[in-house]
């Protein structure tokens, strides 16, 4: 037979142990946590890396009409400052008839149309285009030419013959000014 004082012990006995085993799971959960934690933050990138996540470039000394490489995430970035004339072409083009069908304004920023920003890797096998530097081949179509394995782009960095499937990436881009771009 049980009395009042036996089971009053029982169930104090019985949570005591309760919590014990409550409190030990929660030691060794926060144990496990503590001592995985360095595996896990040393995924991280590195902080020179987050430094190159973003680049500032000055544009006010681009002519028009010219174009610049700036290295970015260790990638090439063309920035050309497109001519009245390279805009035109590019708008005149029917999308029907690319391979990778964008219009020129999905490619540049509303208000900026005469700034091109592209990632300059050849979609078809990663080679870097020419037609960045005075008196480079810039293609059939006056943007960009990949003389490896001759895909031709045009003054909005999309394919327009050649083997590759898709047009030079536009990678985002921001104006802090009117004279500074940043990157990423």
């Amino acid at each position: 037979m049980s009395t009042v004082e036996d089971t009053i012990h029982g169930e104090e006995g019985a949570t005591r142990r309760d919590f014990l085993h409550i409190a030990a799971t929660g030691f060794g959960a926060v144990g496990a946590a503590v001592a995985v934690w360095p595996f896990i933050h040393q995924m991280n990138p590195a902080a020179d890396t987050l430094a190159l996540a973003s680049v500032e470039v000055d544009i006010s000394q681009i002519p028009v009409g010219e174009a610049v490489l700036v290295k970015w995430r260790g990638k090439p970035v063309f920035i050309r400052h497109r001519t009245a004339a390279e805009i035109a072409d590019a708008r005149a083009v029917d999308v029907a008839s690319l391979p990778d069908k964008q219009t020129d304004q999905e490619r540049v920023l509303e208000g900026k149309d005469e700034w091109l920003v592209l990632t300059g890797i050849c979609t078809h096998l990663g080679c870097v285009p020419l037609g960045t530097k005075s008196g480079d081949e810039k293609g059939e179509y006056g943007g960009w030419f990949c003389p490896c394995h001759g895909s031709h782009y045009d003054t909005s960095g999309r394919i327009r013959k050649g083997p590759a499937p898709r047009n030079l990436e536009v990678p985002e881009y921001a104006f802090l000014s009117d004279t500074v771009m940043r990157i990423g």
